[in-house]
């Protein structure tokens, strides 16, 4: 198997600099999140300014409310994010290093775990001053597609969460196990670079649909581009986990393809199996917002 593309020199570091007797380093991965995180601000800043968007020609709240909705979003992200992944997919190295939870910066944070917090935290902040929470919900859809696109691309610069092996030519070489950890294969491993597959489905297709439905008026009807979003994630991962390597603690010599759950032969990855209630969430939420 011989790929096309050797995977790029890049460093996860943008720059590492002496700071107080030690180092610190901005890493293409912190970068995305905060990117992501401010370009989704100031689209929900902008969806305020336009109140002939939303029902009754009234956006649900005052463009200046954007900025402590960031940061309730901030902190529902990184709580959530990081406790998903260590409840969901490494619980028991967390059970026996407990004080590694707080080292985020090491890496391992879970989306599913991040949406959670999300919508804890979107509650809140809805509860807390009135608003109705369908339609912050709804803005908050419309906010999400760059930050998703730039933490794909954030995870390819990483090496990290590549695909299973492939032999097609835009296949790629990725560095240290990944090259090496392909059983039956003599040499470098070539992979699917599974995570621009996610970066092209969630952050460039899905954000383009929520965006042509919110100029045809979509956002009229609360709830609607909340389930595109919804229904329109969960499809894209479910069918980027056929082609991403499966998280190593659920691969066995009797479960090679890494099923969390499987039966005669046929089995859901983790990442299927937690997308499927966000594509149901989302069918529900489609479908009572096209029936108002």
């Amino acid at each position: 198997m011989q790929a096309v593309i050797e995977f790029p020199g890049f460093r996860p570091e943008i720059f590492t600099i002496p700071l107080f007797g030690t180092e610190f380093s901005l890493r293409w991965y912190a970068l995305a999140y905060i990117a992501g995180l401010l370009v989704g601000w100031r689209i929900i800043v902008e969806l305020m300014k336009r109140p002939h968007l939303w029902p009754g020609r009234k956006a649900p709240m005052e463009p200046k409310l954007a900025e402590e909705l960031l940061t309730a979003i901030v902190l529902g992200v990184v709580l959530g994010g990081r406790l998903g992944f260590v409840l969901i997919y490494q619980p028991g190295y967390y059970l026996t290093h407990p004080l590694d939870i707080l080292k985020i910066w090491q890496g391992g944070m879970s989306f599913h775990g991040g949406f959670l917090g999300v919508v804890v935290a979107g509650l809140w902040f809805c509860w807390r001053h009135g608003i109705p929470a369908m339609q912050v919900s709804d803005s908050l859809s419309a906010a999400v597609a760059p930050g998703l696109l730039l933490g794909r691309i954030a995870n390819f610069i990483n090496a990290e969460l590549w695909g299973r092996p492939s032999d097609l030519p835009w296949a790629v070489i990725f560095p240290g196990d990944a090259a090496q950890d392909c059983p039956g294969i003599v040499g470098p491993c070539a992979r699917h670079p599974s995570q621009l597959y996610e970066a092209g489905l969630e952050g460039v297709i899905l954000g383009l649909v929520v965006l042509v439905l919110i100029r045809r008026g979509a956002l009229h009807r609360p709830g609607l581009v909340t389930g595109v979003f919804l229904i329109g994630y969960g499809l894209s991962r479910f069918i980027v986990e056929f082609f991403r390597q499966a998280d190593p603690q659920f691969i066995a010599a009797d479960n090679p393809m890494g099923y969390a759950i499987h039966w005669a032969g046929w089995g859901l990855s983790m990442g299927q199996l937690l997308s499927l209630p966000m594509i149901a969430a989302g069918l529900f939420f489609a479908l009572r917002a096209r029936k108002a």
